[in-house]
């Protein structure tokens, strides 16, 4: 159960460190960054919901 909520957190942390790092860098890519960070942020939370939902059929 752990990794079904420490992995996910893991994926969006660095999401999110690399995508601020990147409009740190240039912040004119802002439009071009932003939309890919987001799409990423929901895949990762789907993998996690679909991780749990797994988790809790299996065992629950």
């Amino acid at each position: 159960m752990v990794l079904t909520i420490v992995g996910p957190s893991a994926v969006i942390a660095a999401i999110g460190f690399a995508s601020i790092r990147a409009l740190g860098r240039n912040p004119s890519a802002a439009p071009k960054i932003l939309p890919a960070m987001i799409v990423s942020l929901v895949f990762a939370e789907a993998v996690a919901i679909i991780g749990l939902l797994v988790l809790f059929h299996l065992f629950g």
